[in-house]
Order: C-alpha cells, then structure tokens, then sequence
C-alpha cells in the first residue's frame, strides 16, 4: 500500500513541470506578439516624421542644388537602444527640378533623368519632443 502514492507522485511530478513549462512557452509568445503589435504602433506613429528628417538633412549636407525626394522605402526597422528611440531606413531617392531651399518638395516633379540613390539612415529620436539626430548615412 505504500508503493501505491509513489507510483503516481514521480507522474504527477512529471506532468506539473511539462504544464509550468508549457505556460512559459505560451507566455513568452503572447508577448512577444504584443511586441511585434507595439513595435508597429511606434512605426505607423513616429516613422513618417523620421523619414522626412532624414531627407530634410541629406538634402541640406549634399552639394547638388537641386532637392532630392523619396521614390520608395526599400527596408525600415526600429534599432534597439537602451534610452531612446531609433530607426534604420533604406530609402531610394531621386533628384527633383526643384532647387533644394524651396518649400514644397514633396510635389516637386522628378528630373527626366530615371537615376536614383540608395541611401541607408539611422535616425534616433524623441518624437515627443520633436528631436532628430542623424546617426549615420551613406549613399551609393
């Protein structure tokens, strides 16, 4: 009579640790599901106003005289950093008939030339503060 509680103390042991792992297995998915859902809330909110800063900073640091616009988003994501908000951007850009310092290159019609720019930009920000700070870009 005694054999009989061991017998099914080592499988109730078994199961309780398959269940507890089980729940951390569910947990950790749920949340990083929640992140994913987090981290495109922060994208569709703060990205817009990343992209035009990086552009507004090429556009004042190159040479040409004539203003550059975006074609398309090739890659974005959002950088991991410990106290602020950062996002990396691959953009394709292209030369416009507009001079740089004019106010409204977004409806500036591009050159005839089809040649476009590769650029790749971290920008980290504080939107809430509306404060950029261009981290690195590079153009091909």
């Amino acid at each position: 009579m005694s054999r009989w509680p061991q017998r099914w103390a080592r499988p109730c042991w078994v199961l309780l640790l398959r269940l507890g792992f089980l729940l951390l297995v569910t947990h950790a998915w749920c949340t990083k599901e929640e992140n994913d859902l987090d981290d495109q809330d922060i994208m569709a909110e703060y990205f817009p106003a990343t992209v035009e800063y990086a552009l507004h900073s090429f556009n004042l640091r190159s040479r040409d005289t004539q203003a550059y616009r975006l074609v398309r988003i090739l890659r974005a994501w959002k950088e991991k950093m410990d106290s602020m908000l950062a996002f990396s951007m691959e953009l394709e850009l292209r030369q416009t008939t507009c001079g740089k310092f004019e106010e409204d290159i977004d409806n500036c019609p591009f050159q005839e030339s089809p040649e476009t720019l590769s650029c790749f930009f971290t920008v980290s920000t504080q939107p809430w503060r509306t404060k950029f700070d261009l981290l690195n870009s590079t153009c091909e």
